[in-house]
């Protein structure tokens, strides 16, 4: 079962994962903390739930959803195509 939590990002994604994850979550809790109405404040939360999917995934190297494709970047693929 360790194969199936294989590194499957390549070099520069988790960096921009995390970047992006940690703008949104900042973005996000601006809004909540800027008294946000009933329904910004619900899109918020769900921003700042989808971004720490981002750093989460760009932490670890591996990404649930191309490992669920079967995408593998081809710098990580072993060998040349």
């Amino acid at each position: 079962m360790a194969q199936g939590r294989s590194v499957n990002v390549t070099l520069a994604e988790p960096i921009a994962r995390i970047v992006i994850g940690v703008v949104g979550t900042v973005g996000g809790l601006v809004v909540i903390a800027g008294g946000a109405s009933l329904g910004s404040g619900v899109l918020a939360v769900l921003l700042i739930a989808a971004v720490l999917d981002l750093v989460v995934t760009g932490a670890t190297g591996h990404c649930p959803l191309y490992q669920r494709l079967g995408h593998v970047p081809g710098s990580l693929k072993g060998g040349t195509s």
